[in-house]
């Protein structure tokens, strides 16, 4: 497929700007190698490992297997301190490219991670939030906009990109109901410099939800996303059919494990493919999306 880039994709190496959002529970290793021999930013928070070891092993097995480039989250406010610290120098210490901080003030991380050449992305959900990333230094600001699953904000794309685009001068990253590529188009022609894509991973056969979990994301609608902040105390973006999801007495439904989450782009799922597969598909439809504005 004919690749496409913009200013930031080329810094990072990449064929095409799209980023394999990272999910809870969802995202892995062989997805983050899937993406980058495809092309693409694949990335993953590092809680999905229990321990700061298990994480190292992981980034080890992909330095292994790879010298493309990939992403580690990192959730500043919600990790304990320790754990922060030992995930943060592990991620530096492997020369991971880039790493996305959230929920909290990254200026630490973004002073150590420019002192070794790493990229750092913030993700936000208003402006407030982007003027504290932007003064903190990162690289690129994450506009989280409404639909968007897991937790996001209550702005359309349409406003949010070009909005924070205008006010911060610093290079955006297009978040929220990308499932496909005349999203991707959209979402550049807004001004973002890489298309955040997460729900339509989670129907990939390399990623680690539960089979019910994919199959559920090819029959959703926007109809099924609920938009509550009862799962995990901050508005977020599940699945009506997980919320009601009865739970045997002594065994209530666990966030996030039982009571799955997903964008409004889940509309647009229709099956599980392999990760080449939907970046292939994706690339196709932002090209014919070009041809049709041609």
């Amino acid at each position: 497929m004919t690749a496409f880039s913009t200013p930031l994709s080329r810094r990072l190496g990449l064929r095409y700007p799209l980023v394999a959002a990272p999910m809870f529970l969802v995202s892995n290793r062989q997805m983050l190698l899937a993406c980058a021999e495809a092309g693409i930013l694949g990335a993953m928070p590092s809680l999905n490992r229990r321990t700061s070891e298990a994480f190292a092993e992981d980034l080890a097995w992909l330095k292994a297997r790879t010298d493309k480039p990939f992403a580690i989250n990192v959730t500043i406010g919600l990790t304990e301190p320790e754990r922060l610290e030992r995930d943060v120098a592990l991620c530096l210490e492997h020369e991971v490219a880039v790493m996305i901080t959230s929920y909290g003030n990254p200026t630490e991380i973004v002073r150590r991670a420019h002192e070794r050449d790493t990229i750092v992305f913030h993700d936000v959900i208003n402006l407030r939030h982007g003027q504290k990333a932007r003064d903190a230094g990162v690289d690129a600001i994450i506009a989280v906009s409404q639909g968007a699953g897991g937790h996001a904000g209550t702005v359309n794309p349409y406003v949010l990109v070009p909005w924070l685009r205008r006010e911060l001068g610093v290079p955006i990253i297009a978040a929220g109901c990308i499932s496909g590529g005349d999203q991707v188009a959209a979402a550049l022609a807004l001004g973002g410099e890489l298309a955040y894509i997460g729900t339509r991973f989670i129907a990939s056969e390399e990623a680690g939800a539960q089979d019910a979990y994919k199959a559920l994301i090819t029959t959703a609608t926007h109809d099924d996303v609920v938009y509550t902040n009862e799962v995990s105390g901050v508005n977020a973006n599940f699945l009506r059919q997980t919320l009601q999801r009865g739970a045997s007495e002594g065994n209530p439904a666990k966030r996030w494990k039982d009571i799955w989450s997903a964008g409004q782009g889940v509309t647009l799922i229709d099956e599980v493919l392999p990760i080449e597969r939907i970046v292939d598909d994706i690339v196709r439809e932002y090209h014919d999306a070009k041809a049709r504005l041609g």
